[in-house]
């Protein structure tokens, strides 16, 4: 069973995610913020569910989705899983931005 570890531009997105939503209601924040975190339990059992991350194609570099966002995370080894970003699906993925979060998650 791994350990998940959040990393500080997870954190930060989560919180911009949870501004955003909160703009309109903040009930609905609070519960999208709840199925995302939610959403990775599943990885302390299964770490490889995701798909590899098609723009980085980095074997330990994978994603799982809920709703419209990608959750990109990154398998140290078997006890420890960190979750590098959340990202909104109709968002630009950048390739440069995520290396530079694995860099600063290491």
């Amino acid at each position: 069973m791994a350990e998940i570890k959040f990393t500080v531009q997870a954190i930060d997105d989560l919180a911009d995610i949870a501004a955003y939503i909160s703009k309109e209601s903040v009930y609905y924040a609070g519960l999208q913020i709840e199925k995302l975190i939610g959403r990775t339990d599943i990885l302390t059992d299964f770490p490889k569910i995701g798909r590899v991350v098609p723009e980085l194609n980095v074997k330990s570099i994978r994603e799982i989705i809920e709703g419209n966002y990608r959750i990109v995370y990154r398998i140290v080894n078997k006890e420890l899983i960190h979750i590098l970003t959340f990202h909104h699906s109709k968002r630009r993925f950048r390739r440069s931005a995520v290396r530079r979060i694995i860099k600063k998650s290491k």
